[in-house]
């Protein structure tokens, strides 16, 4: 048994060889700082010790309480994140077998063995049968010499599938995050075009009203009459779209957040809402790496290359250990007693020989793997970096296009006042009327539309940016 423990102990020793190659993170694929085109403009630069957009904790950048109760409620009850965080403890789990490959195994066993040997098999003299029993209780146990790393380098690939796990987890949670604040972003407009339209309707079927006091006064034509129910009846379709959309809206947010939402639990305004915008963002190299999925990408890059060490290694002997201590006897009485203690010891070595070039087609697979990881991980920083320029080109645009919406909506409403008193005072025909209210309409709707894209940006951008801290 001494001789058990001391060859385990040199074993331990030499378990030490890992043929993993050296690694080294590939490049960065993208320029070293943001596009700054005549949309985007110039990204301010962070100062020491100065807060980055992405280390703002969600709660500062959606100061709204509301939407903090959504998304808070969200990711208590979301099946997406639940899903992920246990597609952690999955990884986690096949991280601790991988670990405990590295160890011996130590197992109890006991067994009662009846044999019968029939007259014709008997080699005693005379021939007769016979029937024997053995009685056993060992402890037995089983090691691989890990002297190539292969055990290690399989635990460097699960440990690394572990941690790429963990960041997707906290991609799901970002990306959470956002879809519920831009799916009450979406309601809010919604609620703001539904309330216009009942607006619009109204104000079209007091219009209509005049029209046909003035057709049954013969002033106006059957012309103008037409014109005015077309108006009426053109807002009345919108009225039902809006409708639909504020209710699937609901439903959108009800399937996020995981939970039955009651109406004040929704409620809010679109012109009240505020989020954080005036933040630095750093440069690409400081914020696409702190990205969760750019992270676990790496991750991934990281376990396919400690798959190419376990490859390696296949090319190299196996050596085990195994061994066991106990009792035998013919008989469960004296199983205990003097001259039933028993041992065995076996060391045992595999070498690869000829295989038809399997292990060698292992290591290729291994390193094709490991390429396609590179090719995976560029690929994601490169996309994050086009996410986030594409977010600062909106940024840079859509305040200004914003205000000069509300200027356009202004001077819409000032032509439709006009152009309705004219009418009143038999200048100009009822379709210039109409002209007139149909464009200050769609600049209403266009602005909605605008301020929604403004506020969602601002999320996306949060998102892009890695999601600040927990």
């Amino acid at each position: 048994m001494n001789k058990i423990i001391l060859m385990t102990c040199a074993a331990a020793l030499l378990s030490g060889c890992s043929l993993i190659p050296d690694y080294q993170r590939p490049d960065m694929p993208v320029p070293q700082d943001w596009a700054t085109g005549p949309a985007s403009g110039k990204v301010a630069d962070a100062k020491d010790g100065q807060v980055l957009w992405g280390d703002t904790q969600w709660q500062a950048f959606f100061p709204d309480p509301i939407l903090q109760g959504l998304i808070q409620t969200a990711l208590d009850n979301n099946r997406d994140l639940r899903v992920a965080a246990l597609n952690i403890e999955v990884a986690r789990a096949s991280y601790r077998i991988s670990e405990a490959d590295l160890f011996p195994t130590l197992d109890a066993n006991a067994a009662e063995t009846v044999k019968r040997t029939s007259r014709n098999a008997s080699t005693s003299t005379p021939r007769a049968a016979s029937t024997g029993r053995t009685v056993t209780a060992n402890l037995s146990t089983s090691f691989e010499i890990d002297l190539f790393g292969r055990l290690r380098s399989l635990e460097a690939q699960a440990l690394e599938k572990y941690l790429a796990t963990e960041q997707a987890r906290d991609t799901t949670r970002i990306a959470l995050i956002a879809e519920v604040a831009n799916a009450y972003l979406t309601l809010l407009g919604d609620r703001k075009l539904l309330a216009l339209t009942q607006e619009t309707l109204a104000t079209r079927v007091k219009s209509l009203e005049l029209v046909q006091a003035s057709f049954d006064r013969g002033i106006s034509s059957e012309l103008d009459l037409a014109q005015a129910r077309t108006a009426v009846e053109t807002a009345r379709v919108n009225q039902a779209k809006y409708l639909r959309l504020v209710d699937q809206d609901k439903n959108t947010l009800t399937l996020l957040v995981g939970t039955p939402v009651t109406e004040q639990q929704m409620a809010g305004e679109l012109d009240k809402m505020t989020l954080v915008e005036d933040l630095p963002v750093g440069l690409p190299s400081s914020v696409l790496l702190r990205r969760p999925d750019i992270a676990g990408a790496e991750h991934s890059l990281l376990a396919a290359n400690a798959n190419i060490g376990a490859a390696r290694a296949a090319f190299f002997p196996t050596i085990s250990l195994t061994g066991s201590l106990g009792y035998a006897s013919t008989n469960l009485a004296s199983l205990f007693g003097p001259g039933s203690g028993a041992w065995s010891f076996g060391p045992g070595i595999s070498m690869p020989i000829f295989d038809m070039g399997a292990n060698q087609a292992g290591l290729d697979s291994a390193k094709a793997s490991r390429d396609i990881a590179v090719a995976q991980y560029e690929k994601a920083i490169q996309t994050a970096f086009r996410e986030v320029s594409d977010s600062l080109a909106a940024k840079g645009t859509l305040t200004d296009q914003m205000n000069a919406q509300q200027s356009l909506v202004n001077a819409a409403a000032t032509s439709t006042r006009l152009s309705q008193a004219r009418y009143e005072r038999g200048i100009d025909s009822y379709l210039t009327v109409l002209d007139s209210q149909r464009s200050l309409y769609s600049a209403q709707q266009d602005l909605v539309s605008v301020q929604v894209s403004r506020l969602s940006n601002l999320v996306t951008l949060y998102k892009v940016l890695g999601g600040g801290r927990s």
